[in-house]
């Protein structure tokens, strides 16, 4: 059989992508009871960063502990990768002494390159173009605290970036609609867009987008590889903010996400974190759980 990888959401069906929530869900709980599960001694994981992490790292690191394995960290000052090794013989190498791999880097196609020669599944920490972890962690919240995701709102509010194409890749495969706003210059790939316009909408004002959400999402406004135009950035998303009274036009019963780190008087206001509509703490636990539950996916097929 084929090695399965996840190198964007579009690698599991539908059905599959609801059986790992289920699932992340279900070793959620059996952490809280203190439940022991040990599935994969022995199995080792390896981690390939490109680009710094807290959440990534820590959640890879921990679920692979938690699972009985152990996880390996890689950086480029670490490996010949960052003394030019092609992609393709280290992806031969790594994948011949581990069982897993993940990898966070700049490029998407570097990670297509490694997991074209890989012998074990590859898992995406996130790339410039996708970071469908994070939105598994993002819909285990959701259906946690509201339940059935088709047929509901999403709102995306600032730059049209790596989630954001993930967010689109989530509303094709379970049945929500997604309205995006953006300022003008950082919207989506108008290919995905058009590709996805059954589900995706891209919306002039993030009050447009916000009206009647069930959820409201952001990112900040200048990720990694992006600080150069950090000054020009702050001036085009000034009115994308996302603050209680963005949230006063959603729905009654909305929530408010954030992948972090977040910075406070930019893309959310000093107070939204403290807000009550407010879940990103559970999000960001959710990295651990939904994580564990796609490497348990990955290594049983």
């Amino acid at each position: 059989m084929a090695v399965r990888h996840f190198l964007t959401l579009l690698d599991l069906t539908p059905t599959e992508l609801m059986a790992v929530l289920n699932r992340a869900i279900e070793l959620k709980k059996m952490r809280n009871d203190g439940i022991v599960y040990e599935p994969f001694k022995g199995k080792v994981l390896a981690m390939i960063f490109e680009k710094s992490s807290t959440r990534t790292r820590v959640s890879f690191e921990a679920g692979m502990a938690q699972f009985g394995g152990s996880a390996i960290f890689l950086s480029p000052r670490d490996t010949q990768l960052g003394r030019g090794e092609p992609i393709e013989d280290s992806a031969r190498v790594i994948s011949r002494m581990t069982d897993i791999v993940m990898i966070r880097t700049f490029a998407h196609e570097i990670i297509e390159r490694f997991a074209a020669y890989s012998k074990v599944p590859v898992i995406n920490g996130l790339t410039d173009d996708h970071h469908p972890c994070q939105i598994l962690a993002d819909l285990q919240t959701f259906i946690e605290h509201r339940g059935e995701l088709k047929g509901k709102i999403f709102a995306w509010i600032g730059d049209g970036n790596n989630m954001c194409n993930s967010y689109i890749h989530a509303a094709h495969l379970l049945g929500f609609q997604l309205n995006i706003a953006c300022p003008y210059g950082f919207e989506p790939d108008p290919a995905l867009l058009e590709e996805y316009k059954h589900c995706a909408t891209l919306v002039k004002t993030a009050e447009d987008a916000a009206s009647g959400a069930h959820l409201i999402a952001t990112d900040v406004w200048t990720s990694m590889g992006q600080e150069a135009e950090q000054s020009i950035r702050k001036r085009r998303f000034s009115t994308y903010q996302v603050n209680p009274r963005l949230m006063d036009l959603a729905a009654p019963d909305a929530l408010f996400m954030h992948c972090l780190p977040a910075h406070r008087g930019e893309e959310i206001s000093e107070d939204m974190l403290d807000d009550p509509r407010a879940v990103v703490w559970d999000e960001a636990e959710n990295r651990l759980h939904a994580q564990k539950a796609l490497v348990e996916f990955l290594l049983t097929q």
